[in-house]
């Protein structure tokens, strides 16, 4: 299994209720479209939570991680195909723009490891 995470920022004029319900009915859908071999497609949304000592919560570097798995790198590099056509690309940056920060992306690939807790 391949999987991607994608920390995400919202742009400054958005709220982030604003933000998500854009992410969520818009840009969720590019991203159905155009990387139909993702196995998961999942948006975690992130929530500051106050700082036990001082009751304060920080602005967080990101708003959302979203993360795609793929079975296996066939079905990653189907999906990178379609991803980087120019309209496609042109099609998602022009959403893009209006609902992220581009300037904060940060993509990574992952490499699992997991721990059996009994």
């Amino acid at each position: 299994m391949i999987k991607m995470l994608f920390f995400l920022k919202r742009h400054p004029s958005l709220s982030g209720e604003e933000f998500k319900a854009l992410y969520e009915s818009r840009h969720a859908r590019l991203g159905e479209k155009h990387a139909p071999t993702a196995a998961r497609y999942v948006r975690r949304y992130l929530e500051p939570v106050p700082e036990l000592f001082t009751g304060e919560a920080a602005e967080p570097e990101h708003d959302v991680v979203t993360e795609l798995w793929f079975a296996d790198r066939a079905a990653y590099d189907a999906a990178m195909a379609n991803l980087s056509r120019p309209e496609v690309v042109a099609e998602i940056v022009e959403d893009e723009e209006t609902i992220f920060d581009r300037s904060k992306h940060r993509v990574f690939m992952v490499d699992e490891c997991d721990s059996v807790i009994t």
